[in-house]
């Protein structure tokens, strides 16, 4: 074991790194959710960055696009790997996000894009988001939006029931207004502003959307104990209001991001 990581963190690692290659096809989808933080943070030539819970480094990729210094952090040693390929320049740790493995100070611009709430304690994550955060340095917190905006919440439930009650999904008060700068602010940090950020998913037909919505960490883990028959089965059952004439399904999505200063 790291023992740099806490058990929680080991565990997230290992179930999203069970599928990353179809969590890598997911998240490059889900490159749009990146765009109006961009333009709200800047990104100019030379500012250092620091991505936690990078993934497979869809974000990093668009960042060092525009002349950043891209560093991320990630606790699936499967997710690095595919985001060292996509930003081979980048300096990418495994590690866990309650205990960031870079100096106080270290960075112009820290973002976790549905990362955060994943930690054991948010607000100490956001801390140590904090830390490593310049002086009135954006920190970007990204998490799903209301759920009555998202496609995916009777697959939420679908799942929830499958497991037999315990959440496969973040809280929905996290979308709340207020919530996410209530956090921020215990941890430290100085809310800014908060907005929603929302776009269709597309699948060309039921085998992308089964192989690109099984790969979350959660809902791979979900396979683990129940098979992926009943798993495919319920996110198929669930989600066949989203399914096109042709075959292929449109998955309204929303995020709520809230930009705060260190």
């Amino acid at each position: 074991m790291n023992r740099t990581m806490t058990g929680e963190a080991e565990r997230q690692g290992r179930i999203w790194g069970a599928r990353a290659a179809a969590w890598a096809e997911e998240e490059a989808a889900e490159a749009p959710k990146f765009e109006p933080v961009i333009a709200r943070v800047g990104l100019a030539s030379g500012r250092a960055v620091l991505d936690v819970g990078c993934g497979s480094g869809v974000f990093l990729a668009l960042a060092a696009g525009r002349g950043a210094h891209v560093s991320g952090l990630d606790a699936s040693e499967a997710l690095i790997a595919v985001a060292r390929g996509r930003v081979p320049d980048a300096d990418l740790r495994i590690g866990d996000m309650s205990r960031l493995p870079f100096g106080d100070d270290a960075f112009d611009v820290v973002t976790g894009f549905n990362a955060f709430f994943l930690a054991p304690d948010m607000t100490a994550a956001l801390r140590e988001a904090c830390r490593v955060a310049r002086p009135g340095a954006p920190v970007v917190v990204q998490v799903w939006g209301r759920p009555d905006r998202i496609d995916l919440t009777p697959m939420f439930a679908a799942l929830r029931e499958l497991r037999g009650g315990s959440p496969p999904a973040p809280s929905a008060s996290l979308s709340e207004a207020g919530v996410l700068e209530g956090i921020a602010a215990e941890a430290g940090l100085v809310p800014e502003e908060a907005f929603d950020v929302a776009f269709a998913l597309e699948y060309a037909d039921e085998a992308s959307l089964l192989r690109r919505m099984l790969s979350p960490g959660p809902i791979a883990e979900l396979i683990e104990s129940e098979g992926e028959e009943a798993v495919a089965a319920a996110v198929l059952e669930a989600l066949a209001p989203c399914r096109a004439a042709g075959g292929g399904y449109r998955v309204a999505t929303e995020w709520r991001t809230l930009i705060a200063r260190a």
